[in-house]
């Protein structure tokens, strides 16, 4: 069974985001193995300098990173990154998983993803140039996620 993670920076603070993850993460348990890893948010200090933001960003990067591993397909959320309709994401899920054998989700912290994940990223996925708060991102993405594969199992959720 495929397996799919989900590395987000930060926790989640609400418990209606909470209860909304509880049920896609219920849901997908009948199409794949499924978690997700948060780590820890890094302290920006007050008036930060460009350079402490890149540390920031660096220190989220490097724990990012070492919950992956080399033959992990990464997915990064990039505001930036490549807008794919729901039809899209399910057949790159499924021709993945062909290939590898865990899908890795990244979810970057308020500043967004260091380049080194960048360039770890196999595909930097956008959703478009909207803004979303981290918790709603995550939301959305889990959505996408169960949508995916409904689609690729040829069920009615996606009209």
């Amino acid at each position: 069974m495929l397996e799919i993670k989900i590395i987000c920076v930060g926790k989640l603070k609400e418990r209606y985001w909470e209860a909304a993850i509880a049920e896609y993460m219920k849901r997908l348990g009948a199409y794949c193995r499924i978690s997700v890893t948060e780590v820890r948010e890094e302290k920006l200090p007050a008036n930060a300098s460009p350079a402490d933001e890149r540390a920031v960003m660096e220190a989220e990067g490097r724990a990012i990173l070492s919950k992956t591993a080399k033959g992990d397909c990464v997915i990064a959320l990039d505001v930036r990154g490549r807008e794919l309709s729901s039809e899209e994401l399910a057949e790159k899920i499924r021709q993945t998983a062909f290939t590898h054998p865990v899908i890795v989700f990244i979810i970057g912290g308020s500043l967004g993803l260091s380049d080194e994940v960048k360039q770890r990223a196999d595909l930097r996925m956008s959703f478009g140039r909207i803004t979303l708060p981290h918790q709603l991102a995550r939301v959305v993405l889990a959505e996408q996620i169960y949508r995916a594969f409904k689609i690729n199992a040829g069920e009615t959720y996606h009209k």
